[in-house]
C-alpha cells in the first residue's frame, strides 16, 4: 500500500540541467568559442505565446546563449513567414531556432515546420527528426517527450520491460513520446486517443501512466494502478478569481488524489513544463556542437 508518493520535481531537475549547460557554455568559451545563438519566432500578441517566450529567453539568459527575438503581427502571410524562415536557415550566426505555435489560421503549421532544417529544428517538429527516432542515431530529440525521458533517466524510473500507457497520440507530445518509449526506453507501449473505448481499462494496467490530452483532471485516482508512475503533460488554463492573474494552470491528472496512489507523480505546473524548457536548451547545444564541434 503507498502512503504517498514521490513528488518528482521538473524544476530541479531542469535547474540542474540548466546549470551543467552553462558550466558546458563556458567551457566552450574557454576554448575560444562563442556561446550557441537560439532564434525565437513570436507571431501576434496570444498571451500564453508571449509568456512561453518569456520563461524561454529567461533560460538562455541563465545559461549564456545569445538569443534573437524576431516578432510579427498575426497578419503576416505564410510566404513572407517561410521568407523569414529561409533567412534563418542560411545564417550561419543561428544554430537553432524555433516558430513558437500556435500559429495564426490562416498559416499552416505543417507547412511551416517543413520549412525549418532539422538540424536548426531545435524543437525536434520536423518529419525528419520525428521519424529519426526510430533510428539508431537521432537527430534533434522533440523538446517535451525528451524532457520526459530525461526526467525519468534522472529519478532512476526503470522503464525496460515496462507497460506503458500513453493518453495522447498529438504530434508534439504522445505519439513521439511512444516511440521514444518504446526504441530509448524498451517499454511495452499503449497508446490511446480520443477514439480510444474504456479508457481506464488500459489506465488500470499501466506500470508508468504518461498523460499528454489537455483536458483537466481527465485521469482520476480510480483509473491507476496501485504504486505506478504517473506523469501529467497535461497544461490547460483555467479560470481562478483566487489568482491575480484570472487563472491557474491545470494538469490532466487529479494530482491531490492520484499522489495517494502513485509511487511517483509529476505535479502541474512544475513538473514537466520547465523540463520542456531545459531541453530546448539541450537540443541548441546539440545543434551547436553538431555544427562547429568535431
Amino acid at each position: 500500500m503507498i502512503d504517498m508518493a514521490e513528488i518528482i520535481d521538473g524544476k530541479k531537475v531542469a535547474g540542474d540541467i540548466k546549470e551543467e549547460i552553462a558550466q558546458r557554455v563556458e567551457q566552450l568559451k574557454g576554448e575560444g568559442h562563442r556561446p550557441p545563438h537560439i532564434a525565437i519566432i513570436l507571431i501576434g500578441d496570444d498571451g500564453a505565446s508571449h509568456t512561453y517566450v518569456r520563461g524561454k529567453i529567461t533560460a538562455c539568459k541563465a545559461v549564456g546563449f545569445e538569443y534573437s527575438l524576431m516578432q510579427f503581427s498575426q497578419s503576416i502571410s505564410e510566404s513572407k513567414l517561410k521568407h523569414h524562415i529561409q533567412s534563418l536557415n542560411e545564417d550561419d550566426d543561428i544554430d537553432g531556432f524555433i516558430v513558437q505555435l500556435p500559429l495564426p489560421d490562416h498559416i499552416s503549421v505543417e507547412h511551416i515546420t517543413e520549412q525549418i532544417s532539422p538540424e536548426k529544428d531545435v524543437d525536434g517538429f520536423t518529419n525528419q527528426n520525428f521519424g529519426s527516432i526510430v533510428s539508431q542515431n537521432p537527430l534533434i530529440l522533440p523538446a517535451t517527450p525528451y524532457g520526459v525521458m530525461e526526467l525519468m533517466h534522472r529519478y532512476r524510473i526503470e522503464m525496460k520491460g515496462k507497460h506503458c500507457v500513453v493518453v495522447g497520440a498529438s504530434r508534439l507530445a504522445g505519439a513521439p513520446l511512444s516511440l521514444m518509449l518504446m526504441k530509448q526506453g524498451m517499454a511495452t507501449v499503449t497508446l490511446c486517443h480520443e477514439f480510444t473505448q474504456d479508457l481506464a481499462s488500459h489506465t488500470k494496467n499501466a506500470e508508468i501512466l504518461l498523460v499528454a490530452v489537455g483536458r483537466p483532471n481527465l485521469v482520476t485516482a480510480d483509473m491507476i494502478k496501485e504504486g505506478a508512475v504517473v506523469i501529467d503533460i497535461g497544461t490547460t488554463r483555467v479560470k481562478d478569481d483566487t489568482k491575480r492573474s484570472g487563472f491557474r494552470i491545470a494538469g490532466d491528472v487529479d494530482f491531490e488524489n492520484a499522489k495517494k496512489k502513485a509511487s511517483y507523480i509529476t505535479p502541474v505546473p512544475g513538473g514537466i513544463g520547465p523540463m520542456t524548457i531545459a531541453s530546448l536548451l539541450l537540443n541548441t547545444l546539440k545543434a551547436y556542437e553538431n555544427r562547429h564541434i568535431q
